[in-house]
């Protein structure tokens, strides 16, 4: 499982919440939620930010070059 994926799954159940509970509370479609704790890949970044920003995160661009500096 990516990372993403293993994240929002790990703390959506650290608050006890089921998909549906946390996708309803977020403001997203169960759908969205669920693609994301799958791990697919063609997801809208909004969507995922809104989920992250639940727990304080954002997702964004980064350059490459940077992770191996």
């Amino acid at each position: 499982m990516n990372k993403l994926a293993e994240f929002v799954k790990e703390r959506r159940k650290e608050v006890n919440l089921t998909q549906e509970e946390f996708a309803e509370r977020v403001g997203v479609a169960l759908t969205v939620v669920r693609k994301i704790e799958q791990g697919k890949t063609n997801l809208n970044m909004d969507k995922v930010n809104l989920v992250l920003s639940m727990f304080g995160h954002e997702l964004a661009p980064v350059n490459s070059k940077e992770l191996n500096a």
